[in-house]
This record gives structure tokens, sequence and C-alpha cells, in this order.
């Protein structure tokens, strides 16, 4: 292989280290029987010129705020990530990998963030990745505007690139599509994606699915595009890939997707080009036989030689240098910009602003206030005060209340908007809400920002993969979802959420929150902002479900952060009967109560804007709310009762929607499918019953 020193250094050592991690991707896969060999074997040229020729990273800091981002959109390759971990000394050793998708092992089966230090994200589901990459290339240019927005290109201590690998199945994926259009148009220079165009996937040849020109298609989202061909033996060629990447880094004005022609599980003898060796185990034979192919013993297995881990443990002093002259640039950047140094050291401690509640609005009460609206105007204020939180709406601002300021717009210098900001505060996600929350994710991921996105509670559906990841990730997202129920009306049924409440708080980790009015509303940004700070702790995804027509306001509460309080307490001693409401129904049950009352049954209400919060809270608190002495129960929520009957219990009763809504004006639906005063004390009367005699 003919190199030109003045392009990439490539040694012998180099070439056995590539093989080597072939042969360790290999050996873990078939030691524990399971795992997809294929891809990370004819991968290895590329994620090696990556860790060690191209990407500015340190090992032993891999936090370290400049350091260029590497996403493996294709998570389940996680031995392309998890061998050069290993081989660069991010901390995984050789046990690790023999540990591969085992139990309590720091290699599972997709890599996980906050579970295997270098990981940079959760990838599995495929096209996530591609979107992720998207959010953290959004946010190292929103960083970029907070603190040295007046830099020249590439003379920042706040640039950097974002890499990512991406298969076939990943721009196959919808939210891929999506997430590049989005990169293109926003003209992200910062973002270098490679794609393994290996023509394979689990039902074999790719042509069984796709006959697209892959690369015109990102030609036409506004991609900078080019074709790395293989070398004459089908291998991947590390210094075609390089001369690519540096090519790519130069073009700053579009994202770059460099198309990688390879041959899965190359060198295999029998398993190359097939689709089993995606996802299946190679067998011992075609291992050793691998093995002899590329001059390894067959009878030994994770085999690294001494002079192999040496060469390339160099990444840590390689890291230690490239981090240490970029510290020169960013302590000359702290004294040049003092203020926004000490903003800088704010946000990246995870505190909020001095005084940052006083700018939270408090809402007359007896006003009819939508939830959404009120929601924006908190926004609004917290915008003034709060200059890391910034965010937008698929495409539904004026619906969302989601406009943080209305004359920023988070656009490339040269789009026609008068509003438009390469550092903007507004995103305009277009109607892309998969690749929103995906985004929004990749966002959170890259740190030194706060963000959030909006659309229809009913659209949540489109986001849910990229919802769950959130979860499972402790991300600070925050999720707008607003239209929350029939009372948006005449949209009708496919506009109106009815098990979305409900199927949402079946994630595990998610906390939404449906806020009673606007005041409650308030309180809910408030308390999510502060569970974003690395005070609280470990974190969480929110999701605000709000509401598209005016609810009456009620004094604040703060016990509202507690997830569920006595907003009315029952009059003429302890109650007999509690009513439990969220978000637009919480007025129902206090209509309710007054009627209840009025018949002489002691009624509590109980306003529940986030049961994950609720559950939080010590069981004597939960307990003083709901005592278990009262067995009379009535919840009632615009949706299906499925989150209700825990609460009830067997004596209880549950307002609920159970069946889709209609085309009508939202009241009249409220009052044909039953959530009025007179049905709800009715349900109470019932359940005072159904207690007396059980």
């Amino acid at each position: 292989m003919h190199v030109s020193p003045s392009d990439l250094e490539w040694t012998e050592l180099d070439q056995r280290a590539v093989d080597t991690a072939r042969i360790l991707a290999a050996d873990a896969v078939q030691k524990v029987g399971n795992g997809h060999p294929g891809t990370a074997m004819s991968l290895a040229p590329a994620a090696y010129t990556l860790f060690q020729k191209v990407m500015r990273h340190d090992p032993a800091d891999p936090d370290w705020v400049g350091r260029d981002r590497f996403v493996l959109s294709a998570g389940h390759s996680s031995l392309t990530l998890y061998t050069q971990l290993y081989l660069a000394g991010f901390g995984l050793e050789l046990d690790d990998l023999k540990a591969f998708r085992t139990w309590g092992s720091k290699t599972p089966g997709h890599p996980e963030y906050g579970h295997t230090t270098g990981v940079e994200t959760t990838t599995g589901p495929l096209g996530q990745g591609v979107a992720n990459a998207v959010g953290m290339a959004m946010a190292a240019r929103y960083e970029r505007g907070l603190f040295d927005p007046e830099a020249s290109q590439g003379e920042s201590p706040f640039d950097h690139f974002i890499f990512a690998i991406a298969g076939d199945g990943c721009l196959q994926e919808g939210i891929s599509a999506e997430a590049s259009s989005m990169a293109g148009h926003q003209q992200l220079g910062n973002l270098i994606l490679l794609w393994d165009d290996n023509h394979i996937s689990i039902e074999g040849d790719t042509e069984t699915a796709v006959s697209e020109d892959t690369v015109k298609r990102y030609e036409a989202y506004g991609w900078h595009t080019q074709r790395v061909e293989p070398q004459a033996n089908g291998d991947l060629d590390p210094v075609a890939i390089f001369e690519a990447i540096e090519k790519a880094k130069a073009v700053t004005d579009r994202p770059s997707f460099i198309a990688m022609r390879s041959i899965i599980a190359w060198p295999a003898p029998n398993a190359q080009n097939t689709e089993a060796a995606h996802g299946s185990a190679l067998g011992d034979d075609e291992v050793a036989a691998t093995k002899r192919v590329l001059g390894f013993d067959p009878e030994k297995s994770f085999e690294v030689a001494d002079e192999v881990i040496e060469h390339t443990r160099g990444a840590l002093e390689r890291g230690r240098q490239a981090k240490a002259e970029w510290e020169k640039s960013f302590q000359e950047w702290r004294s040049n910009n003092p203020e926004r140094a000490a903003e800088f050291d704010r946000i990246a401690a995870g505190e909020l602003p001095k005084d940052w509640e006083s700018a939270i609005p408090v809402f007359e009460p007896g006003k009819g206030v939508a939830t959404r609206a009120a929601s924006g105007k908190v926004l609004q204020a917290l915008g003034a005060v709060v200059p890391e939180l910034w965010g937008g709406s698929a495409d539904l601002a004026g619906s969302n209340n989601t406009t943080i300021d209305k004359n920023s717009s988070f656009l490339p210098a040269d789009n026609p908007l008068p509003e438009a900001d390469p550092y903007g505060r507004t995103i305009h996600f277009g109607i892309r809400e998969h690749s929103m929350a995906a985004e929004m994710n990749g966002i959170a991921l890259h740190g030194n920002t706060r963000i959030y996105g909006g659309t229809f509670l009913v659209f949540s559906d489109y986001m849910r993969n990229a919802v769950r990841l959130s979860a499972l990730m402790h991300l600070p997202v925050t999720y707008v979802w607003t239209h929350d129920s029939i009372g948006l009306g005449e949209d009708g049924p496919t506009h109106q959420p009815v098990e979305h409440l409900a199927s949402l708080r079946a994630i595990p980790g998610l906390n939404v929150v449906r806020p009673a009015d606007a005041n409650e509303t308030a309180i809910a940004w408030r308390e999510i902002l502060r569970r974003y700070t690395k005070e609280f702790g470990k974190g969480a995804p929110h999701g605000l479900a709000l509401t598209r027509q005016g609810v009456p306001t009620y004094e604040p509460n703060e016990d509202a952060v507690k997830g569920g309080y006595v907003l009315f307490e029952a009059e003429g001693g302890a109650p007999q009967a509690i009513l439990i409401a969220t978000g637009s129904e919480v007025h129902v049950a206090v209509e309710a109560r007054e009627q209840l009352e009025a018949s002489g049954v002691p009624t509590r209400v109980v306003s529940m804007p986030c049961v994950e919060w609720f559950e939080e809270q010590d069981q004597g608190y939960r307990d003083s709310v709901l005592p278990p002495s009262v067995k009379a129960r009535v919840a009632v929520e615009a949706g299906i009762g499925l989150t209700w009957h825990k609460y009830v219990g067997d004596a209880g009763r549950i307002v609920s929607l159970e069946h889709f809504g209609a085309s009508a004006d939202g009241k009249l639906l409220f009052q044909e499918f039953g959530f009025t005063a007179e049905n709800v004390a009715s349900a109470a009367c019932a359940s005072l019953r159904q207690g007396a005699t059980s």
C-alpha cells in the first residue's frame, strides 16, 4: 500500500491492529454463541482510522468538552466500537471482550450510554444514532454561539466534529431520512457520516428491499458526498477513508456523507458477503480459517500481541497532547472572555442562574387559561434568564406555544427568513417528530444546553422509540405535548389522544406531567428544570401534556412538585370520598365535589399532575393524600383508565374514555362522553355504596 508521508502514516503494526480487531470480534461472538461479527470485521479499518488517526479525543478523559464525538448508529455491530475502546485505552480490557453479551459485563449486546466508558449514546434501534449525531452537531453549533460566536471557523475551542457510522438498516429507517434532511437544511458542516455500504441485511442482499442511489439521495438533502472504493482484495482502504475524511472536514458549509463499499465479514473465506455473517457466530472452523488468512494462530483465542497493544495504547499519549494543546486555546478564550467563561462554568456545573425562579410567572386565579398558553408564557420568561434553554416544535410552534424567541431562529446564515441566526434560540424541526425526539437526545448527550421540543400528544406515537431511549439513558429532555384530549374538538379521533397518557406512563423512567391549570404548569416547568441540575442527581426525561382549551386557574400550590396533592379538602369532617383527577378534568372533579358536599358527602379533590413524582414520595405522604381508610374513590381522566386501578381500589370507580373520540366541539364531547360533574358525583356515590358493602 503506497502512503504519502503528508497523508497518513500506516505501518504494519497498524494493519496488524486492524486484523486483531477483526479476530477479537469473531472470537467474542463465537465465545458467547450469538452476536454480529461480520460488520465489525469489515468495518475494522474505518473504525481504527477514526480512533487512532483522525478523532481528537483523550481516552483518559472521555468527557473532555473539546473532544470529537463518535456515534455507532449501527449499534448491532457493537464490537466495532468495543474493540477500538479496548485498543485505544478507554478502560475496556481483554476480559471485557471475553465477557461480551453476558450478565454484568461492560460489553452488552448494543452500546449503552452511561454503562461503558467511551460510548456516547445508546444505539441499536436502527437510524436513531444518525439522528443523535445530527442533534450533537446542532448542539455543538448552539454551544459555540453561547460562548464563542465571533471566532473564525475552526479557531474556537468549541469547534469539533461529530463522526457517525451507519449501516444499510440505519438508512432504510425513516428516522434517518428525517434527520439527514434536517442536517442538510441546517448546513451542519461539523457532521461526518460514514455509510457501511455492504449490500447485506438479515434477509440477504439489500436488492431485496432497496434500489435507490443513496449517494444521490444525500446530495439531494444538501450534503457533500464522496464514495470510497475498496482495495483490489475487497478490504476497506484506510488511506482512501482518511483522505475522504480530510476532504469532508474542509467542507464547512454542509454535512458530509462518505459511502464506503465493504464486504461483510471480510476476509472470512466462506462467510464473507453472506447474510449469515450479519447476525450469527461464524463457527469454529470458519473462525480458524479466518485466523489462518490473517496470519493468526487458529488454536489461540483473543490473541493480542504485546507490540500491537503497546502501539494502539499510544492513543493515550496522543490524547494527552491533544488535550494539552486544546487547553492552551481554552485558557486564552477564558482570559479574553471572563463573563462568558463564568457562564460556561455555571452551565458545565449543571447549575441554573441565580434567582432564575423569580422569572416564572404566577397566574391570576379564576381566569380560564389553556395550559399550552401558560407553558408558552413560562418558556418566554425562562428564555430571558436561562440562555442555555432552547428548542422548538415539529412545525406546530403556534399551536404548541414553543417559540422561546420569535426574533431568533436556529437557521444557517443564508436562510431567507429575517430571524435566521446560526446560533438562534428557536428550532424549526419541521414535520419530523421521530427525528426531533432523537435529535433532542443527541443535543442532551452533547451537553451544555437544555432542550425541549413540541408536537401534539397524539403524535408522540411517531416519537416513541426515541422517547424510550431518552428514558433508558436518563436524559434531561422535555417533550411538550399539547392538544392532550378530546378537548381539542373538531379535528376528531385521528388527532384526539386516548391511549397515549397510559402508554407513555408505561415507559420506565419517563415522567409524564399533566398540569391542571396555568399555575401547575408554571410549577411543573420550574420543577423539571430543577430536576435537570446535577444537584438533583440522575436525570429523567419529562413529557408535558397540555390542553388546547382554557381551564380554570387555581391558587398555586407548591405541593404540586410532589406529583399528587390535596387541591381542595373535604369540609365538615374527614373525607368520605376522594376524587383524583389530572389536567383539564380537575375542574370537573372540583365541580363534582361541590355537588357531593351539598348532598352531605365530605369530599377531597386530589390533583395528580405526575404519577411518577407521586410514586417517589414516601409512603407516609402518599397515605396522607390518599388515606387507605377512604375506600370511596373516583379517578377522572379523559383517556383510557389503565393508570388508575391501583389508586381507586376494588370499591373505586374510573371515569375514563375507553374508545376513540369524535369530531365535534370539545365541550360537547366532554358532556357526551361522561366527563361531567354529575357523572363524577354519581360515580362517587356508587363507590360509596360499594365500599359500604365490601
